[in-house]
């Protein structure tokens, strides 16, 4: 156990080590419902959210970039989604990764390896990539940053596709997940197999992406929590988080929403939140201000 730990800290962060303490808050999905993107302003004008990920292939996309527009020191990023969602291409277009209604597989593991094991689709995921990139740029929104649904982003297959992207918009921030196991552990408890089965996944992509992330000149922060919360990034997860929060750049995702994660969104709200980071000094950022 201590060797798994030992290596489930080992990414190191691409920019310098400070003894000040940032925080990146960010809410994934956004762009996917009303529901959704309601809570994620909410968020940010009421409480202590500081960026969103867009899903520029949902439902509530327009009403989630008309909302950005309207809130303009939230830092919107695009929020790739290539699992569980719909695509930018119609199924003629890439027929290898969607149904007849134009969304990708549920099962995470089944696109993963489909997407690693057959070359053929590379051509389709290429064009699904630029065209969600596409329209991310038609919205005239500043980008923030580049992440993935469920860190698709960081798949071997995808992410040249992502960076060269990101080198053509001039984004220089992409999320590294990497979820300090040794942390977590001390402030949350259960779900151990899920939990050490994802440190031992991004552990591995977090650390051939890295090279590739510091070939291409991109920034990230040090570490990021959320990874092994799954959609439980409650009050009591972030109070208990806060204190202990190390040193130097760190993010924070959760998923607020008025009805399936309303309690994401309560602890976003929460004055005990909020009060708590202004007495720790810790300083609430966006991925453009690293």
């Amino acid at each position: 156990m201590a060797h798994l730990e030992a290596a489930a800290d080992a990414v190191m962060p691409s920019t310098a080590r400070t003894t000040k303490r940032r925080l990146i808050i960010n809410a994934d999905d956004f762009g996917r419902s009303t529901e959704i993107n309601t809570a994620v302003i909410r968020a940010h004008a009421e409480g202590v959210l500081t960026s969103a990920s867009l899903m520029v292939n949902e439902d509530g996309f327009e009403e989630a970039v008309a909302m950005a527009r309207k809130h303009p020191t939230l830092g919107v990023g695009l929020h790739l989604t290539l699992c569980c969602g719909r695509a930018a291409l119609p199924p003629a277009r890439v027929p290898g990764l969607v149904d007849a209604q134009q969304r990708f597989t549920n099962c995470p593991v089944t696109a993963g390896a489909k997407y690693f094991f057959r070359p053929s689709l590379r051509d389709q995921l290429k064009a699904e990539i630029d065209a969600q990139f596409d329209r991310f740029r038609a919205t005239e929104l500043p980008c923030d940053h580049i992440n993935g649904h469920l860190h698709f982003h960081l798949h071997p297959t995808i992410l040249p596709f992502v960076l060269n992207n990101a080198a053509c918009a001039g984004v220089r921030t992409i999320r590294l997940t990497s979820d300090p196991f040794r942390l977590n552990a001390r402030i949350a408890g259960g779900r151990w197999a899920f939990r050490l089965l994802h440190v031992v996944i991004f552990k591995f992509l977090a650390s051939r992406s890295q090279k590739l992330f510091r070939q291409s000149g991109i920034r990230h922060t040090q570490r990021v929590f959320g990874l092994l919360q799954d959609s439980r990034v409650d009050e009591k997860f972030i109070l208990r988080l806060l204190p202990q929060l190390p040193s130097g750049d760190s993010e924070l995702y959760s998923h607020p929403s008025l009805t399936q994660f309303k309690h994401e969104l309560d602890a976003l709200l929460s004055p005990k939140v909020k009060s708590l980071i202004a007495e720790s000094g810790i300083e609430l950022v966006r991925y453009q201000d690293l």
